[in-house]
């Protein structure tokens, strides 16, 4: 499988391609990791250094790959965090191209606007771009709750209203949909879970929730998620995988008392994943 990454990069910890590629190249994926930013760190810290690279560049870069003729061989795009508007025009570009040469290829967007915590923390015009334009391209999107919320308009909180607003970005374009950090107010304490959907069902997976912020998990989740289901073709097999491998991912960084994700020391949980926790399905 080849996939066809179109994300940010930080020199110091995992967010981005800088967490997406490692994972993927560790269940045997060959990634091609075409960089949006190129920055120190992640911007949670507040202060970072380094440059967003302009459209214009992201694009001559996926120009090259596609004069070397590999378009054809690409069975994923995936992009996530979006920094500024005219990056959406090219990513558009890449999935049509790749399309184009490959009908069976597929694009996975991770649809980056913020979470119920934080509210909002992208460009003003991101998320309208986002909905009207990136997600109905979309096969495969990844929002977290507060992000499907947004993308259609609806309040999902209860597993009944989960579905509804999935069922309304499923009517956007995307035929498959995961939904990370799905909090309703009826699960056990100290909980949390995802609930994945395509045209076969719908399926969750509850894990215990640990106790800290991790930047990037969720470009980790969408990328592994991702290639699962498109090795597999099983939207439970692709939750059980992933759900088992980042919560071991999670609970290794939690045990290092470290901020950042400790991506290579977990990697045996994306090689071998647990398969822990129980997907169900729902509908």
């Amino acid at each position: 499988m080849k996939i066809l990454s179109i994300q940010s990069a930080v020199a110091y910890g995992h967010v981005g391609n800088s967490a997406a590629v490692f994972p993927l190249q560790r269940i045997g994926v060959e990634v091609l990791p075409v960089y949006t930013v190129n920055f120190s760190n992640h911007t949670g810290y507040g202060a970072w250094r380094g440059p967003m690279i302009s459209p214009d560049d992201v694009r001559d870069v996926i120009t090259g790959i596609q004069e070397r003729g590999v378009f054809g061989e690409i069975d994923v795009v995936l992009s996530g965090y979006q920094g500024g508007e005219g990056i959406a025009d090219v990513i558009l570009d890449a999935v049509a191209g790749v399309k184009e040469e490959n009908p069976a290829a597929v694009y996975a967007c991770d649809p980056v606007m913020g979470n119920a915590k934080s509210g909002c923390f992208v460009a003003p015009a991101i998320p309208d771009l986002l909905r009207d334009r990136v997600v109905p391209a979309a096969d495969i999107i990844t929002p977290n709750q507060f992000e499907l919320g947004y993308l259609t308009g609806t309040e999902p909180a209860s597993l009944e209203s989960t579905l509804a607003s999935v069922d309304a970005a499923r009517a956007l374009g995307p035929r498959t949909v995961l939904v990370t950090s799905v909090e309703r107010p009826d699960r056990p304490q100290d909980t949390i879970e995802m609930l994945a959907v395509d045209d076969e069902g719908a399926w969750i997976v509850q894990t215990p929730l640990l106790p800290l912020k991790a930047n990037g998990s969720g470009d980790v989740t969408a990328a592994l998620f991702t290639a699962h289901y498109r090795s597999t073709g099983s939207t439970a097999e692709a939750l059980a995988r992933t759900t088992s491998s980042v919560w071991d991912l999670l609970r290794v960084t939690h045990a290092s008392g470290r901020r950042e994700l400790q991506l290579v020391e977990a990697q045996e949980h994306y090689a071998h994943p647990s398969m822990q926790f129980e997907v169900t399905q729902v509908r």
